[in-house]
This record gives structure tokens, C-alpha cells and sequence, in this order.
């Protein structure tokens, strides 16, 4: 059971009303993440707009849903594993795929160094060098791209955080985690 309540558009009015009635139009129901979110309008609108904005940006959805998967995987966050390996699938991203995306892999070299990038910023914190950004660079990533990457990261890590700190419900198919060696 969530550790906060998840509100519906009927318990809110105003700007928060109206960004879950366009999640609900977006998806045809409104997830229990975004509900939980609704408590607050500015991580509400956060959250949907950064959604929104790197939707539109130069990372394509697949891409953007392997990287989500990943960084679900590494926190065990059980809600965005479910939720952007559906995502994925909807992008174009075969069930191999998003399964090596969960184990921070890929046949295709350049989503590979692009997963080892994301997971690297999140083992690191950030603290990334110079090299490992050079990395990205060598596997034919624009620094557009890589600043996008960047922000992938850190929405999932938002999003894992708020789903795993209010025990949101998975109201996606379920995805087992795969076993993290110590």
C-alpha cells in the first residue's frame, strides 16, 4: 500500500487538475506515480514537462526507455522497471532488447556505450571524467545528445525516488528484477 495517498483529478482542482487530465489523456488512465506526485502542483508539473521535453528531444524514445530501465534496475525501483519496459516495447524495442537494457547491455554498440554512460552517472553521483564523457563522444554521441542522456538520468532518478520513498503500486505488467551481484 502507497505510503501517501494517490489522488485522482476529482481531488484536485486547478493546475494540478488539469496536468492529470492530460496524463490520463496521454495513457488512457492515470498512473499511480503521477498520482502520488499531484500532491505537489511544482514536482506534478516538473515531472510531466521533463517527460514531455525529452519526448520531443534529439534521444529517441527507445533509447530514452533502455536508459530508463537500466537506472531502474540499479535502484530496484520495481514501478519504472515495469512501467518503461512496456515503454519500450511501445517504441519500437524488441523484449531481448529491453531485457540487456535491463542488464545495462546491447548488441547495438552505440546504445551500449550510451547505457554504460547512464549507469556509470549513477554509480558516480555525476562524478563522471573526462574520459568516460570522451567515451560517449567516440560512440558518435553530440554533446546535445549527451547533455540529454544526462537528464534522462536524473528524471528516472527522480522518479525512481518518488516511487520508491511512497511505495507506489506497479499499475503496469510486472518485471522481475534481476539479481545484483554484491
Amino acid at each position: 500500500m502507497s505510503r501517501i495517498p494517490l489522488l485522482s483529478a476529482s481531488d484536485t482542482h486547478g493546475e494540478r487538475q488539469q496536468l492529470l487530465a492530460q496524463i490520463h489523456g496521454a495513457f488512457g488512465a492515470t498512473p499511480a506515480m503521477f498520482r502520488a506526485v499531484a500532491h505537489s502542483s511544482a514536482a506534478l508539473k516538473s515531472m510531466w514537462g521533463s517527460f514531455g521535453a525529452l519526448g520531443a528531444g534529439v534521444i529517441p524514445a527507445k533509447l530514452g526507455e533502455q536508459i530508463a530501465v537500466a537506472v531502474a534496475q540499479r535502484n530496484a525501483c520495481h514501478y519504472c522497471l515495469a512501467a518503461h519496459t512496456l515503454l519500450g516495447r511501445k517504441a519500437g524495442a524488441t523484449a531481448d532488447e529491453m531485457a540487456a537494457a535491463q542488464r545495462g547491455e546491447s548488441a547495438d554498440a552505440r546504445t551500449a556505450a550510451a547505457l554504460r554512460f547512464a549507469l556509470r552517472l549513477v554509480e558516480a553521483r555525476g562524478q563522471v571524467d573526462a574520459a568516460e564523457v570522451q567515451a560517449l563522444r567516440d560512440a558518435g554521441f553530440s554533446d546535445e545528445e549527451a547533455v540529454e542522456i544526462v537528464a534522462h538520468v536524473a528524471l528516472n532518478l527522480f522518479t525512481n525516488y518518488v516511487n520508491m520513498a511512497f511505495d507506489v503500486p506497479v499499475d503496469f505488467p510486472a518485471v522481475r528484477l534481476h539479481r545484483q551481484d554484491a
